[in-house]
C-alpha cells in the first residue's frame, strides 16, 4: 500500500524512536538512566486510584460515556479553574474533557484550519505542534523565543509583519522546554494581539503547578475571547500521564465548533478513569506542595550532574524539566550521545524543539534522587 502523502511531510516521533533505541541497549545488558522524558515516576494521589477502582462496579461504568464527559467532571474543572485560576468557566458550554491535551492540539487544529492557511509555532517548542500543521496541509511559520527575552514572543515584531493568513499562534507557558513563565500582563497584551489581528491563540498549559506558585490562565476573568483557548492537562500536575485526562478551556462559540471534531474521533472516556480525575481536582493546593518538595530535591541534584557537564542552568525556570546551555564548542547532539554511549544516561537535546534549541540540552526531573546520584557518579567518573 502506498501511504498518503501527507505522511512525507512528518518524521516519526523524535522520542519514539530514541527510546526504541535505548529498549535496544538496554537488552543488550546497558544500564540506561532515563533522564530524557517527562512521564512523572510518582504515584497519583491515593484517593484517586481508590476512585477510580471503586467506579469499575459503577451501574453503567464500561458502556460509552457522553462526548463531553460526564458532568461531573466538567464541574470539578470548572471547580478547578475558579480555585486555582480564579476564573469562572461554564462547566456546560465552556469546558471540553479531553483525553489527553496531545489529542486537543489535533482537534483544535482540524476544527479551524484549511490547507494553505497558516500557523505561528514557537521555536524553541512541543515538535507536536509542528506535526500536526504539517498533516493537515498548512504552513508552519516560526516564531523565534529567545533567552534574552525570557523566551517570550516579541509581539511588537510580529505585529509588524504580514498576518492575514495566520489563523492559529500555539503558546505554551509555563514553556517546554525552557521553564520560563509569562505574566499576567503578557497574556493580555497576547489576547489582544489574537483580537487585533483575528488569530486563534491557543495556550498548551500542563505545567502551571510544577516547580511554580503563581499558576495563570491566558483566558481572562471578565470574558472569554472567541480568540483565545487554553489547554490544560492532569498527566504532570496529578502523575496521571497514562490515564489520558486533558482539558480544553474556551468560548461557547469555540467548544462547540471542536466538538464537532472530537465527537467523530471517539465514544467518550472510560468511566472510571473520570472518577478518578473528579478526585484529582478536588485536592487542595497542599498537594501541589508536597510534590514539589520532591522536585526540588531532585532538581538540586540536578544542577550538580549540569555543573559537572559545565553547562549554565537560567535560575528562575520551572516545571518538570531543566534546559541547560552547553559549553561552547560543543552542540546538543555531542553532549546527548557522550552521555548515551559513554557513560548509559539519556537526555534529551534541544534541536528537536527547534533550531533555537540547538547548544541546550533537557533534563527530566522524573526520576528519583538515588537515580540521579548515580548518573552523577557516573558523570565524575
Amino acid at each position: 500500500m502506498i501511504t498518503a502523502k501527507r505522511l512525507d511531510t512528518v518524521q516519526e516521533y523524535y522520542f519514539s524512536k530514541k527510546l526504541r533505541e535505548v529498549a535496544e541497549l538496554r537488552a543488550q545488558g546497558k544500564p540506561i538512566i532515563n533522564l530524557g522524558i517527562g512521564s512523572p515516576d510518582l504515584a497519583p494521589p491515593p484517593q484517586v486510584v481508590e476512585a477510580l477502582n471503586k467506579a469499575l462496579s459503577s451501574n453503567g461504568a464500561h458502556q460509552y460515556q457522553p462526548y463531553k464527559g460526564i458532568a461531573e467532571l466538567r464541574n470539578a474543572i470548572a471547580g478547578f479553574y475558579k480555585k486555582f485560576y480564579e476564573l469562572d468557566l461554564d462547566s456546560e458550554t465552556e469546558i471540553l474533557p479531553l483525553m489527553g491535551s496531545k489529542e486537543g492540539i489535533m482537534h483544535i487544529s482540524m476544527t479551524f484550519l484549511n490547507p494553505g492557511d497558516e500557523v505561528l509555532l514557537p521555536n524553541p517548542g512541543y515538535p507536536t505542534y509542528s506535526s500536526v500543521t504539517k498533516l493537515l496541509d498548512a504552513k508552519e511559520r516560526n516564531y523565534e523565543l529567545k533567552a534574552e527575552k525570557n523566551w517570550l514572543p516579541d509581539l511588537k515584531e510580529l505585529g509588524d509583519e504580514d498576518l492575514s493568513k495566520v489563523k492559529i499562534m500555539w503558546v505554551n507557558y509555563p514553556h517546554m522546554p525552557t521553564g520560563s513563565i509569562a505574566s499576567d500582563e503578557f497574556f493580555s497584551e497576547l489576547t489582544a494581539f489574537a483580537e487585533k489581528h483575528k488569530i486563534l491563540v491557543v495556550n498548551d498549559n500542563p505545567y502551571s503547578f510544577i516547580q511554580n506558585d503563581t499558576p495563570r490562565s491566558i483566558l481572562q476573568k471578565d470574558n472569554l475571547s472567541d480568540y483565545v483557548m487554553e489547554l490544560n492537562s492532569l498527566s504532570k500536575s496529578f502523575n496521571m500521564a497514562g490515564w489520558r485526562v486533558g482539558i480544553l478551556a474556551g468560548s461557547k462559540k469555540n467548544i462547540n465548533s471542536v466538538l464537532k471534531v472530537k465527537s467523530n474521533m471517539d465514544s467518550g472516556m472510560f468511566y472510571p478513569v473520570q472518577a478518578g480525575a473528579v478526585e484529582a481536582l478536588k485536592l487542595s493546593g497542599s498537594w501541589f506542595k508536597e510534590q514539589n518538595k520532591v522536585y526540588a530535591d531532585r532538581k538540586k541534584k540536578v544542577l550538580e550532574l549540569i555543573s559537572e557537564l559545565d553547562c549554565e542552568v537560567r535560575k528562575e525556570q520551572v516545571g518538570l524539566f531543566v534546559w541547560a546551555k552547553v559549553p561552547e564548542g560543543k552542540t546538543s547532539e555531542d553532549i546527548v550521545n557522550d552521555l548515551l554511549y559513554n557513560k548509559d544516561i539519556f537526555i534529551t537535546p534541544g534541536f528537536i524543539f527547534g533550531s533555537q534549541g540547538e547548544g541546550y540540552i533537557r533534563f527530566s526531573l522524573c526520576a528519583n534522587e538515588e537515580v540521579i546520584e548515580e548518573a552523577l557518579k557516573r558523570i565524575k567518573e
